[in-house]
């Protein structure tokens, strides 16, 4: 669980397109934390969850051919 912020941890191999979303539990985007090309290596992007409900999110991270990984976190106020 977190609260008010979460850091998430993303290893690119190589440099690429990368897209970070955050959904709630009805399918609904609730912010876009990265979108655009990115480096290679580890990067490290918050996600700030003041003025959300608590309750559970999901996170989707995205490098086209690379990455496809999705995360559940538990934002508690």
């Amino acid at each position: 669980p977190f609260n008010p912020s979460t850091t998430i941890g993303i290893t690119i191999p190589v440099a690429s397109e990368l897209e970070v979303r955050v959904f709630n539990t009805l399918g609904r985007e609730v912010a876009s934390l990265a979108n655009g090309l990115a480096m290679a290596g580890e990067h490290r992007i918050i996600f700030d969850a003041t003025g959300l409900a608590s309750g559970v999110y999901f996170v989707h991270v995205q490098v086209p051919g690379k990455l496809d990984k999705r995360m559940k976190l538990v934002y508690l106020q």
